[in-house]
């Protein structure tokens, strides 16, 4: 029985919620997009305004996807690429040293491992 309340409220409900994670900040980087560009450019991402822009396509579309349990290892498996992209470029503590930001930047970075975990595990579940 607690399997079955599982895979019938627990797992969709994650799925949901994970989903909405990338939906929300994809959204925001369509609304926001010159503050987000400039934030991508202060931080050296290569073609910031393509970058920006497939980032915030693949948030919305495989975001969405994840809530709705469609294409959930394709768009779990995309959006963990993206993560490690976002942890590369934004999250990247290791080149801020003696900068005030550093310790919240590697909360982030701690946090999108963790987010990339789920992801994984997501992408490995037949349901």
């Amino acid at each position: 029985m607690t399997e079955s309340i599982s895979n019938k409220f627990l797992y969709p409900l994650g799925r949901f919620l994970l989903g909405l994670y990338f939906l929300l900040p994809g959204l925001a980087k369509v609304f926001l997009f010159q503050e987000n560009l400039a934030i991508v450019m202060e931080r050296e991402v290569p073609v910031p305004s393509l970058s920006l822009s497939l980032v915030a396509i693949a948030q919305i579309l495989f975001g969405t996807t994840l809530m709705f349990g469609k294409f959930v290892q394709l768009g779990s498996l995309v959006l963990a690429g993206v993560t490690i992209l976002i942890n590369l470029y934004i999250h990247d503590f290791w080149n801020m040293a003696d900068n005030p930001d550093q310790a919240h930047e590697t909360q982030n970075f701690v946090k999108n491992l963790g987010i990339m975990a789920g992801l994984l595990i997501l992408s490995k579940k037949s349901n």
